[in-house]
């Protein structure tokens, strides 16, 4: 049985950004090749925290939208928890409510114009 799922994991901002980039397609790999469908992957950079993580104030975030099997979460989970890079994860399951704001989203329904801005 496949489910909709997100998932978002803050990697350290002490490593250096190829580092950075290699934990994130290392997780895309772990989920691609345990059969997951990967819908939408965002990378979202270097961000403050709201509180500090193991005496860190940024970290760098990444974002995964995908279907698998249910049973995937579980290794997904248990990999984030055994690499050291990672400082925080969570992942979601997706109703029929959350698929259709995602959706809404990726096509840029929620962006700002500049005119908006400037008001």
């Amino acid at each position: 049985m496949t489910n909709q799922y997100e998932t978002v994991f803050i990697v350290n901002p002490v490593l250096p950004e190829p580092q950075v980039k290699d934990t994130v397609e290392k997780f895309k790999k772990l989920l691609t090749s345990n059969g997951a469908e990967i819908v939408n992957e965002e990378f979202w950079g270097l961000k403050t925290l709201a509180y500090p993580i193991k005496n860190k104030k940024t970290g760098y975030y990444a974002f995964f939208e995908f279907s698998a099997p249910t049973t995937l979460i579980k290794t997904l989970e248990v990999e984030y928890v055994r690499d050291e890079n990672v400082l925080r994860f969570l992942t979601t399951s997706l109703d029929k409510f959350a698929l259709a704001y995602n959706e809404k989203r990726r096509k840029g329904a929620f962006k700002k114009s500049k005119t908006e801005v400037a008001a």
